[in-house]
């Protein structure tokens, strides 16, 4: 049976430029669609986040009756996650980061997700999968040369467009498109709002919360060629 680490943040906040402490979590779709794709096709899935710390949803994602249900069903395994610190990435075929701005405040500087990255993505019998602002997480991952291990990988994430159409580019610290870019990502993107995929060798990137069936069936479809 292939086994996929889930990565949830386990911030409550995202600190703005002006110091502001903004309320935020994970999303709640980017975890639930391809949490539910990866279930119905009977994958192992552990959840792990920094600390251990029990991930929250960020309300504003809370849009229906019917994810609010799914996400009471997740409360058991969602209250008692596992150690980022304690992950041993041998353990598991795939990463999957879901995003929210969670991440851009704790895993986007958190050098244990760096680790289990640096683990994961050369080694090409294992998949790397992250939705909208779960590719911060990738923010911190050098390999032993101390260079970006993601400098000219192909992928996307919720564009910097889209932060300014939400209205919360201006009070950002920094915007998660421009950094992947500087950093040396090559990024794409699609219509803002639109599932939007980049599949670039073992590694696999959605645009925003529309994309997460989208990441979870591509996810799936790249996991037997990659289970012993």
């Amino acid at each position: 049976m292939s086994h996929v680490l889930i990565v949830l943040s386990g911030a409550r906040f995202w600190t703005q430029q002006d110091g502001r402490q903004r309320p935020t979590g994970f999303w709640a779709e980017e975890l639930i669609a391809p949490h539910r794709v990866l279930t119905e096709a009977g994958v192992r899935l552990t959840i792990a986040t920094p600390g251990g710390r029990i991930p929250v949803a960020d309300e504003v994602s809370l849009t229906d009756e019917a994810q609010k249900a799914y996400l009471e069903d997740l409360r058991p395994v969602l209250e008692s996650p596992v150690r980022l610190e304690d992950v041993d990435p041998a353990d598991y075929d795939a990463v999957l980061i879901p995003g929210g701005h969670g991440p851009m405040q704790d895993l986007a500087v958190h050098p244990d997700i760096a680790r289990v990255l640096e683990a994961m993505l050369p080694d090409r019998s294992r998949t790397v999968a992250a939705l909208c602002h779960g590719i911060a997480a990738f923010l911190p991952a050098g390999d032993a040369d101390g260079d970006w291990l993601f400098r000219g990988r192909r992928m996307t994430s919720f564009t910097d467009a889209e932060e300014e159409q939400v209205g919360l580019a201006a009070n950002a610290p920094w915007l998660l498109e421009s950094r992947l870019r500087a950093a040396g990502a090559v990024h794409e993107a699609g219509p803002a709002f639109g599932s939007y995929v980049v599949v670039d060798g073992n590694l696999i990137t959605g645009q925003n919360p529309a994309s997460g069936e989208a990441v979870g069936q591509a996810l799936l479809a790249a996991l037997p060629a990659r289970v012993g």
